[in-house]
C-alpha cells in the first residue's frame, strides 16, 4: 500500500527512528538549536527583504533590465562607462525597450538596472548565508538528529528559486513581450512563500525540545489543526492568485468595489482564445477570481476563529485572534489598493501584508498541534 503524502509543513523527525530516541533533537552541542534558530531567523529576514525588493522591481518595471543569467560574474555591476554602455546596448535589443521604453536615457536605465541587480544580489547573499551556515553546523556536528535533510532542503529550494527566477525573466525577453509571463511570476513568488513557510515552521519547532513537543501534541486540537491547515492551503492559493494579478497589472483594471465596474462580474471575461488564456491574461477575470478567493479566505478564517476562540490554551487563542485581525487588515488593504488602481505604495504594502498573514497562519497552525499547556493557575504545565 502506498504511503500517504506528507504536507510540506508536516512535522520533522516523526518516523520510527525518531520515536525510538525521544530527545534526540537535543543531542550534540548545547547551543546547536539556538544557533540554528538565529541562522534561520537571519535567512527569514533576508527572504522577506528579497520579497520586498522583488515587488519593487516588478512595480518599477525593472525586472528585464539585465538580459543574461550569470550567477557568478553577474555579481559585479558595471564599473565604468564602457560597461554601462554594454549593458544598455543589451537592454536596447530587448522587446521591452523596443515596445515600451524607446528613447530611455542612460540615467533612467541605471535606475531600473540597480533594482534588478539588487534583487539578484540579495538572492546570491541568501544562498551564501545558507551555504556557510549549513556547512558550519554540519562540519562541527551541531545539527540535531533528524534535522540535516530538512535544513538541506531549504538550500535546495533556494537554488531552485534562482533557476526559476531566470526562467521567469527569460519569458519576458521573448519577441512581443514587455513583461514576464504571469504564471512564471506566480511560480517564483509561490516558491518564495514556500521557503518562508518552511523556515518559519522549523524555527518554531527548534524553539522547543523534542520531549516538550511530544508532550504538547497530546493536548493538540485536531479540529483546529485541520481548520488552520485548510486556511494555510487557501492562503497559499490566494498568494498565487495575487501574483497572477500583479503579473498583468490586473489590479489597475477595475478601481471599484464591491462591484467590478457596473456589475458583480467583469464584462466580457472570456474573449481570449483558447479559453484557458483568460484565467492568466484577462485582467477582469483574474482580478475577479482573486477577489472571490479573498472572500472565501475571510469566511474560512471566521469559521476557524470561532473554533479557535474556544481553545483552552491562551497562546493558541491569541494566535488565532491575530490571524483574524490580520485577515481583516489585509482585505482592507486589498480594497484600497483596487480603489486607487494599485499605486506602488499600496501594492507593496499588500504584498508585505501577505507575508505577515502567512506567518501568523503558520504560527497558529503550529500552536493548534503543539499548544503551550497551562495549569489552572495560569502557569505553564
Amino acid at each position: 500500500m502506498a504511503k500517504p503524502a506528507r504536507s510540506i509543513f508536516e512535522e520533522v523527525g516523526t518516523g520510527e527512528k525518531a520515536r525510538a530516541t525521544p530527545g534526540g533533537i537535543d543531542r550534540g552541542r548545547a547551543d546547536a538549536r539556538r544557533a540554528i534558530r538565529i541562522w534561520l531567523g537571519l535567512l527569514f529576514a533576508m527572504v522577506v527583504t528579497i520579497v520586498f525588493v522583488g515587488g519593487m522591481t516588478r512595480l518599477t518595471d525593472s525586472g528585464l533590465s539585465i538580459t543574461e543569467w550569470a550567477p557568478v560574474t553577474g555579481a559585479i555591476p558595471p564599473l565604468n562607462a564602457a560597461d554601462w554602455q554594454s549593458e544598455f546596448d543589451a537592454y536596447r535589443a530587448s522587446p521591452q525597450y523596443e515596445l515600451m521604453n524607446q528613447g530611455m536615457s542612460m540615467s533612467e536605465f541605471q535606475f531600473i538596472y540597480w533594482w534588478e541587480w539588487g534583487h539578484r544580489q540579495l538572492g546570491r547573499a541568501i544562498g551564501l548565508v545558507w551555504a556557510l551556515g549549513f556547512a558550519f553546523f554540519l562540519l562541527t556536528k551541531r545539527i540535531p538528529a533528524g534535522w540535516t535533510r530538512p535544513l538541506l532542503g531549504i538550500g535546495v529550494l533556494i537554488g531552485v528559486q534562482g533557476a526559476v527566477g531566470w526562467w521567469m525573466v527569460y519569458s519576458g525577453l521573448q519577441e512581443g513581450m514587455i513583461t514576464v509571463a504571469s504564471y512564471r511570476l506566480a511560480t517564483h513568488l509561490g516558491l518564495a512563500f514556500a521557503i518562508l513557510g518552511l523556515i518559519t515552521w522549523y524555527f518554531l519547532k527548534l524553539k522547543r525540545r523534542e520531549v516538550e513537543l511530544l508532550q504538547a501534541r497530546r493536548s493538540g486540537e485536531r479540529k483546529l489543526w485541520g481548520g488552520m491547515t485548510g486556511l494555510m492551503h487557501l492562503g497559499f492559493v490566494q498568494i498565487i492568485l495575487g501574483a497572477l494579478v500583479a503579473g498583468i497589472d490586473a489590479g489597475r483594471a477595475f478601481p471599484t468595489w464591491p462591484l467590478m465596474g457596473d456589475g458583480f462580474f467583469p464584462p466580457d471575461p472570456f474573449q481570449l482564445e483558447p479559453v484557458w488564456r483568460n484565467f492568466f491574461e484577462d485582467a477582469g477575470l483574474v482580478q475577479f477570481i482573486h477577489r472571490m478567493a479573498g472572500y472565501l479566505l475571510m469566511i474560512l478564517g471566521i469559521v476557524v476563529w470561532l473554533r479557535g476562540r474556544r481553545s483552552p490554551h491562551p497562546k493558541t487563542r491569541f494566535a488565532v485572534n491575530a490571524v483574524l485581525a490580520m485577515l481583516v487588515v489585509q482585505m482592507a488593504i486589498g480594497i484600497v489598493t483596487a480603489l486607487y488602481s494599485a499605486p506602488w505604495h499600496a501594492a507593496i504594502t499588500h504584498q508585505l501584508g501577505a507575508v505577515l498573514l502567512w506567518v501568523l497562519i503558520l504560527r497558529a497552525r503550529f500552536l493548534a498541534r503543539y499548544p503551550y499547556v497551562q495549569s489552572l493557575r495560569g502557569a505553564r504545565a
